[in-house]
């Protein structure tokens, strides 16, 4: 495995590469600055993100964990920058419990770059894994302009 550290508006990151995909990106600072061109190529992106100059992650992504866990991870992936959708609409898609989906959505492992952000609960905002909980929820969904409802 392979580690690169990444400075962004949303804190300080790691992405986590392995066997030539990206598989799991976490708040904090690893110390490591290493090499590859996937880590090259995720660093740009998040810095692009950052920017606001990307609105589309082009990755090689690699989800571990059960089907479930992979299937919620590809449903949130479609989901379009700006926009939002709950828990109950990736349960209908999926046909799965809304509760099984919340918990697939705590446990994604490359947030950001899989937008679990933009996966509200049937009332408005719920809870984020991210360093900062749900106030770097709300600064995500601003920075993709889909906050306005949260004033």
């Amino acid at each position: 495995m392979k580690l690169r550290d990444v400075e962004t508006q949303f804190g300080a990151l790691t992405l986590t590469e392995d066997k030539g995909a990206i598989v799991r990106l976490s708040w904090g600072v690893s110390g490591s600055m290493e090499r590859s061109d996937v880590l090259d190529a995720a660093a740009l992106q998040l810095a692009e993100y950052d920017a606001g100059t990307r609105e589309r992650f082009d990755l090689p992504l690699r989800v571990g964990g059960s089907q479930l866990q992979r299937d919620v991870c590809a449903a949130m992936s479609a989901i379009p920058f700006g926009y939002t959708v709950t828990y109950g609409d990736i349960s209908k898609e999926l046909g799965v419990p809304a509760q099984a989906i919340g918990q697939a959505c705590g446990g994604n492992p490359i947030p950001i770059i899989i937008p679990c952000h933009r996966v509200m609960g049937a009332k408005g905002l719920t809870g984020f894994s991210g360093a900062g909980g749900v106030e770097t929820k709300v600064a995500l969904l601003r920075h993709e302009r889909a906050g306005g409802y949260l004033i």
